[in-house]
């Protein structure tokens, strides 16, 4: 199993592949699914948006067996995450957890609309979404990035990244036991939809 910094540097460069439309077509061959059989062991746990547009493995040119992705609207953390990463952690020695959100996220957009407008009020459903994501950006809004739309979604999707990084670091001991003892790494990044690039905001 390959250390947490070297699993970050692993996504990176399959990122770069992507990028540059240089893919290694083998991820999924027969022969791939047929090794997996008897199990798994994905070197990295990425929790990303639902967003159609930022399927993990492809735009970080990854295969079978590789990465434990779990994707909900708005790269958000509620105890079924948690409870999925500290399975991977657990189970297979997984290194590494990228909270993985992007630029133009739908779930950040109904946030901000709920926060201007609460008349307008999600369903309840979507409601359970929003009112995760809506700690992190509510002091933004009153902000002067309210006069800038563009600006004030660039830095709340941000945010949001950054405060599900922080609820997976201090939400469950296990895994602030396997953060203190330099076993497991958590970090967040953002993707381009425009580049097809990852940017990863460390430490």
């Amino acid at each position: 199993m390959l250390n947490a910094q070297e699993a970050l540097q692993r996504l990176k460069e399959g990122n770069e592949r992507f990028v540059t439309q240089m893919t290694q077509q083998e991820l999924a061959s027969e022969k791939r699914r047929l090794n997996l059989l008897e199990g798994q062991s994905p070197f990295a746990i990425i929790l990303g948006c639902s967003d159609s547009r930022v399927p993990a493995e492809i735009i970080f040119d990854q295969g079978l067996g590789d990465l434990f992705v779990i994707r909900v609207a708005g790269n958000i953390v509620a105890p079924s995450q948690v409870g999925s990463i500290e399975f991977a952690v657990e189970t297979f020695g997984t290194p590494l957890v990228v909270v993985l959100g992007h630029n133009s996220c739908g779930a950040i957009k109904a946030t901000l609309n709920a926060i201007k407008n609460p008349e307008q009020e999600p369903s309840h459903n979507l409601m359970s979404i929003v009112s995760r994501i809506r700690p992190s950006l509510e002091t933004l809004v009153e902000t002067d990035l309210q006069h800038n739309e563009k600006d004030l979604m660039k830095f709340a999707v941000r945010a949001n990244i950054r405060t599900s990084v922080s609820q997976i670091r201090y939400s469950s001991p296990y895994l602030e036991t396997q953060i203190q003892s330099g076993k497991l790494m958590v970090v967040g990044a953002q993707y381009s939809l425009e580049e097809g690039k990852i940017h990863f905001f460390e430490g």
